[in-house]
This record gives structure tokens, C-alpha cells and sequence, in this order.
């Protein structure tokens, strides 16, 4: 009987066939004799021409020398090792410049200066005049014309006969929901808002010619920060605030901002901080735009903060005050004070 060759692998690169070392006398092996380059995404061989991006073409390749078969593995290129003379070289140790002395940091209560500050024409020319006629002159009288203040009621002071007279009107406050507009004292309810303006007060009492003044609430603005080299930009976005009666005001490491909006009965926004590095006070500066406060902090020294402030740990303690959202309605009350001057006028609403 025959005996059973004994096959073994072929290591020639390429090949990858397996032939009998006691038959191997021919040159049936095609293979590469170099070795695989890959670059700029091509795969190819260093030993002929033939190149591709894909690597599967690449394994396809067919080998460009013939010869006999081998098992014996092709010696893989040395890999260069360290540079002997960059070893016995000194090791360089890179390390973080040395911070110089920072700048001393005043008290958190040092007086602060109101910061120079660009009020947009645009602005000025929104804000309504500050100088607002009063319903009561110096010696305390009623001025003639003045209205009342009660809701739902429609007379205007005549001068002191007007005092005898009784006031009907509506004590609660109106309120507009899903079409349906009343008062929340009475809970007469319309849709027609002539009719509802026109709707005869529930309650009876003396007339009132001087608004009462409710206590200001606050107003939540959104505001954010970032930073250059040489500055701090802290942006306040907020509309319709009084650039006369609003400030920005600093000293070297606080920044203290109030915002009146007289549109929401003197209510303001108001943002105090410790700002985290010392900041040159004459070379900052501040601008009111129609849409935002931008303030420009000049750092007292270039470098990067890794926050615009610091918390303070003793928050002062303030009472307790209604908050407002600006351009917001919490609930479906209306605010008819512009209402009622036009309705106590007899102005006819379309």
C-alpha cells in the first residue's frame, strides 16, 4: 500500500498552501518575496506594482515570483529600536509655568463705584417719560379729571361734591380664561369684553383717586458668562428695564447689578457676586442694549478663571417678595389698570 503523505504549511508569503517536502523539486509556488506595505490606504506589496484600497482585493493579490515551496517562516523586518545616543541623553521634564504672585484681594465690602456704562439711543428712546402726572397736588387736593381707582367704576372727580357720591365697583380682580371674561368677586361671566368693562360693580364704598402702591417684587432674568485672556464678559438678557434707574457697580472682586423694570411696578433684578480673580475697575465698562445688559470686566491680571465667582457662604437673609416673570403670566388675572383709564374716559373699545 502507498503511504500517506505527510503535508506541511508553506510560509512563502501569498502561498499559503500546504505541499509535500518529499515532492518539492518544482517551482509550483507563486508567492510575494517582499513584504506588505500599507499606506495613504493602499495595501500592496514591496516586491511588484500591485496596489488597492481594499484590503480583502489586497489578500487576493496573486504572488509575482515562482519558486519552491518552504516551511520555514520568512524572517519578520527588525523593528528600529531607541536611538542608543538619544538614551544616554538627558531627559528633559517639561512642567507648568510657575504662577507669579497674585494680586492682593480687597474686602468683600470695599465701597463699590458705579461702573461707567453705553445706554443704546435705542433703549432711551423705549423708555417712557419719568415725569408722570400725579392725581394729588402738593396742598393734597384731588386734581379734576383725576379717576377712580376702584375697579368697575367710572367716575372721575369733579372736585369735592364728587367725595358724596357712591362708588360701585368690583372689589376682586379680573379674569380672562378660555374665552369667558369676569370679575373673581361676582363671577359674572361674558365673552364680550364691552360688555364685561360695562358690567355694574358688585360692592359700594367710597371712591379712590390714588392707586394704591403694591410692594415691588422681583424679576428673574437668565444670564450666563465667558471669558478671553484679558476678559470677563457677564451677560444679563432682559427687556423693557429702566436704563436710568438700573446700575452695574463693582469693586476689584465684586459685581452687583440691579435692573428696575417699571413696567412690573418698580420690580427688579438684581445679581451680586464675589467674582473669583481681582479685576482692574477703570479699564471696565458696561453697555445697555434693548435686549440685554453686557458688562466687560478687565481682569487685573491675564489668565483663565475656572468660575465667575465665588458662593457666598453667609447669604443676607431678604424678605420675602412676590417674584415676577417677565412677558409671563402665572395665572389667568388681568392687569386692566390701562383698561380702566380708557373705559373711565368713555373711550368706545372695537
Amino acid at each position: 500500500m502507498p503511504e500517506d503523505k505527510h503535508l506541511v504549511q508553506c510560509y512563502n508569503r501569498g502561498c499559503g498552501q500546504a505541499f509535500d517536502p518529499n515532492d518539492n523539486e518544482k517551482d509550483e509556488c507563486r508567492h510575494h518575496p517582499g513584504h506588505p506595505v500599507f499606506h495613504d490606504a493602499y495595501k500592496g506589496w514591496s516586491c511588484c506594482n500591485k496596489k488597492s484600497v481594499d484590503f480583502t482585493e489586497f489578500l487576493n493579490i496573486k504572488g509575482c515570483t515562482l519558486s519552491k515551496h518552504s516551511n520555514v517562516k520568512p524572517v519578520e523586518p527588525v523593528k528600529k529600536g531607541l536611538d542608543k545616543e538619544l538614551e544616554k541623553k538627558d531627559i528633559i521634564e517639561v512642567r507648568a509655568p510657575v504662577a507669579g504672585p497674585q494680586l492682593q484681594r480687597p474686602p468683600f465690602e470695599t465701597p463699590l463705584v458705579l461702573l461707567e456704562t453705553h445706554i443704546a439711543e435705542s433703549l432711551k428712546q423705549s423708555q417712557p417719560n419719568t415725569e408722570q402726572k400725579t392725581p394729588v397736588s402738593e396742598d393734597g387736593n384731588v386734581a379734576i379729571g383725576t379717576s377712580c381707582k376702584n375697579g368697575g367704576c367710572n367716575t372721575a372727580f369733579e372736585g369735592p361734591q364728587t367725595n358724596e357720591s357712591l362708588c360701585t365697583y368690583h372689589p376682586g380682580c379680573p379674569i380672562f380664561h378660555e374665552g369667558l371674561k369676569f370679575w373673581s368677586c361676582c363671577q359674572k361671566r361674558t365673552t364680550d369684553f364691552n360688555t364685561f368693562l360695562n358690567q355694574p360693580g358688585c360692592t359700594t364704598g367710597a371712591h379712590k383717586w390714588v392707586k394704591e402702591s403694591s410692594n415691588a417684587g422681583t424679576v428673574q432674568c437668565r444670564w450666563d458668562w465667558h471669558q478671553t485672556p484679558e476678559h470677563v464678559i457677564v451677560s444679563v438678557y432682559a427687556k423693557k428695564y429702566d436704563p436710568v434707574l438700573s446700575y452695574v457697580k463693582v469693586n476689584p472682586i465684586r459685581l452687583n447689578i440691579k435692573l428696575i423694570f417699571r413696567e412690573q411696578g418698580d420690580a427688579a433684578f438684581e445679581l451680586d457676586l464675589e467674582l473669583r480673580g481681582v479685576i482692574n475697575i477703570e479699564r471696565s465698562s458696561a453697555s445697555m442694549l434693548g435686549t440685554k445688559v453686557e458688562i466687560k470686566l478687565k481682569k487685573g491680571e491675564p489668565g483663565s478663571w475656572s468660575k465667575l465667582d465665588f458662593p457666598r457662604t453667609e447669604p443676607k437673609k431678604v424678605e420675602e417678595k412676590s417674584t415676577v416673570q417677565v412677558n409671563t403670566m402665572e395665572d389667568d388675572s388681568v392687569d386692566l389698570s390701562s383698561v380702566e383709564t380708557i373705559t373711565l374716559n368713555k373711550v368706545n373699545i372695537a
